[in-house]
């Protein structure tokens, strides 16, 4: 039997799905389905909201997104009473090569007219002093920021509640217009929203090819008594393969992230975290003083061109998903996005090129 619940329901309650519920909240009346809001991959992101040194040559689309979404996050965060880490992000590479593929992004970033400090080894020492020895050169980038994913992630819950937001935790077996089905019954609706992040390929046949889980492993770490605290974000590359090490309030640490195509296993390996932590370690050798106290998996939703998906599938059915490593980043610009859209208005211009008509031909 169908049951008319609410005019919107979003189908996915991680931080894109919360975000876009939030937003929608303010006009409509909202339905979140998922069977454990606030968790899956958001639960365990580093929290990293760097779209300049996530950027690479050919996705300059995706950093003009990106960007649009950081300038959003100061005032998303203020709403949400979270504070950000504002202390920009430092880039190290440990040898010749990945020196050179710092080189490349930097070349790449002035030629878009967003520069970046180079630094010497010995400098970047004196703007993260846990850097190691090792280190050899790196970029200093200060208009990134950082985020407390697991404190966003209950702050956007308990404002989506506040709203007026409702919460099934039914799981969603698929999406057509006008309803959603659940196991258990279904669900119809004026506009369902896909945000079921790497879960969403199996929610509607137009996404069957486009979203795919990408493995990502994270290690929680504790700073201990004598250990040398890390100040700021750091990332770096050790041998061509990147690692980040980000701060929390209270020494905690967060270190990520392994990345494989391993389809929905979201079990850590050994190897996994031997290779965080030897990577780590080149970087910042103090990090073997610190404590371990937890290590855990996640499934990014990759897309074909790393840029997400956002806009309509067919009436009454949008996409937002597909945000890859850039989740945190880019949910308050995507729910800006949807909001627009369910309005029958124009989304902020750099989440244009994000529209799923780029790969469903038959759409446009």
């Amino acid at each position: 039997m169908s049951e008319i619940v609410r005019e919107i329901v979003v189908v996915g309650g991680g931080v894109i799905g919360l975000s876009v519920a939030w937003r929608l909240a303010v006009s409509h009346e909202v339905t979140v389905v998922d069977p454990a809001p606030a968790r899956g991959a958001s639960w365990v992101a580093g929290g990293m909201l760097a779209p300049v040194t996530e950027s690479w040559p050919g996705e300059e689309a995706l950093l003009d997104l990106g960007a649009a979404s950081l300038d959003r996050w100061p005032e998303f965060a203020a709403r949400l009473d979270v504070p950000l880490l504002t202390g920009g992000t430092v880039v190290a590479a440990v040898d010749a090569a990945d020196a050179a593929q710092l080189d490349v992004l930097a070349e790449h970033l002035a030629s878009l007219g967003r520069a970046v400090d180079r630094l010497t080894g010995r400098e970047l020492r004196e703007r993260e002093p846990a850097a190691g020895p090792g280190v050899r050169s790196g970029l200093m980038v200060p208009g990134d920021l950082a985020v407390d994913n697991r404190e966003l992630l209950r702050r956007l819950e308990s404002a989506a509640r506040r709203a007026g937001v409702r919460f099934d935790r039914r799981r969603a077996l698929g999406v057509e217009s006008g309803a959603v089905l659940l196991d258990g019954g279904v669900l119809e609706t004026g506009t369902a929203v896909i945000a079921a992040g790497a879960w969403s390929a199996a929610l509607h046949p137009a996404l069957d090819t486009l979203v795919r889980p990408v493995k990502g492993e994270i290690l929680r770490l504790r700073e201990r008594a004598g250990a040398l605290p890390l100040t700021r974000t750091l990332r770096a590359l050790v041998e061509s393969r990147p690692v980040y090490l980000v701060p929390r309030a209270g020494g905690e640490v967060v270190l990520g992230a392994t990345q494989y195509e391993a389809g929905f296993d979201t079990e850590v390996t050994v190897g996994g975290v031997r290779d965080l932590l030897a990577d780590a370690e080149r970087v910042v050798p103090g990090i073997a003083e610190y404590g371990l106290t937890e290590a855990a998996a996640g499934l990014r939703a990759g897309s074909r061109d790393n840029l997400p998906l956002v806009g309509p599938l067919e009436p009454g059915v949008l996409v937002a998903a597909g945000h890859h490593r850039n989740g945190l980043l880019l949910a308050p610009i995507t729910a800006d996005a949807v909001y627009a859209m369910v309005a029958g208005e124009q989304p902020p211009a750099p989440a244009r090129a994000a529209d799923p008509a780029r790969h469903v031909p038959t759409r446009r």
